[in-house]
């Protein structure tokens, strides 16, 4: 038995596989830029169709639409015949995958997206094909070969059909102007939800907040910042507005006669560092981490005036 190199192998994929992506790259053109003017203008859905290997890519794809603002579904070539044509109005945008073109399973969807005029964006290995010649646009595949040598099973053109739709997905999206608070929406679970929530999600509110005057004496500016329990008491002048903080190093600095001070004689003016509601969570972790200085409370500001108060705490128990 000959010795087998499974890392080599590995390598080689990889490889063939970075060879034709850059191949795919260098093709773009005109073509491409077509078809994402149909997807921007489209009023409907992208509706993703395939059959095989490129129907398994054509869901992944939907996927990726769907996450990122532009709505889209996967629609089987085989159940389109049977009823789920139907499921393909006015104002959506087809995009059908075959690297050979030549599918007979997608003869009803191309025939129904000419027959009633829908855009058909078309990613295959071949315009000459059916699929390519019926097509608004064609995508066509780099011309590479499957990895796989005599066996031919896709492999390469299924990695370029993958890249192809995350390329027309993230060139939309920009086109849009889709945000991270936009994906948000789309992403409400699991440790990217968390992550892409806005400090106003998790902050405690009004209520909650330590608050008192310039003129505060310190005896009473500390039974509301023992009561609030957050380490720290915020400083407001007439208007509301946040004017400083009083923490524990504050309280040890003015410890001699602490208590025949006020709160705007103790407070440190600022505070240095605070956050708008709007700020993502991830961004107000990073800012309370950062060391120039570190903090494990921030107030939140709108317009001046706090709105509530957010602990490290508070951030970690979300998940970010």
């Amino acid at each position: 038995m000959t010795e087998f190199d499974a890392v080599a192998v590995g390598r080689r994929v990889l490889g063939a596989e970075a060879d034709a992506l850059r191949q795919q790259a260098d093709g773009l053109g005109e073509a491409f830029a077509k078809a994402v003017d149909l997807l921007y203008a489209a009023k409907g859905r992208v509706i993703l169709t395939g059959i095989g290997k490129s129907g398994h890519v054509a869901k992944k794809i939907a996927a990726t639409f769907a996450s990122t603002g532009a709505p889209a579904f996967f629609v089987h070539a085989n159940e389109a015949s049977h009823g789920d044509l139907g499921m393909i109005a006015d104002g959506d945008v087809i995009l059908a995958l075959s690297k050979s073109g030549q599918n007979s399973e997608l003869a009803d969807v191309i025939a129904y997206s000419r027959r009633f005029h829908i855009p058909l964006i078309a990613i295959t290995g071949s315009d000459e094909s059916p699929l390519g010649q019926a097509a608004d646009v064609v995508l066509k595949l780099a011309d590479a070969p499957e990895v796989t040598a005599e066996v031919k099973a896709p492999t390469t053109s299924t990695t370029l059909q993958i890249a192809l739709g995350d390329a027309l997905a993230v060139s939309l999206l920009e086109r849009r102007g889709f945000t991270a608070k936009d994906f948000k929406i789309f992403h409400p679970g699991g440790k990217l939800g968390a992550m892409l929530r806005t400090v106003g999600d998790l902050m405690h509110g009004k209520a909650d907040l330590p608050l008192v005057g310039l003129d505060t004496p310190m005896a009473d500016a500390l039974l509301v910042m023992t009561e609030k329990a957050f380490g720290i008491v915020g400083v407001t002048d007439a208007d509301g507005a946040l004017k400083g903080v009083i923490t524990d190093g504050d309280l040890r600095r003015h410890i001699d006669g602490l208590l025949t001070h006020t709160a705007g004689q103790v407070m440190t003016p600022g505070p240095k560092k605070s956050a708008p509601p709007q700020m993502l969570a991830a961004e107000a972790l990073a800012l309370m981490s950062d060391p120039l200085p570190m903090v494990t409370v921030l107030f939140v500001i709108d317009d001046g005036k706090p709105v509530g108060i957010l602990r490290v705490h508070d951030l970690v128990r979300a998940g970010v």
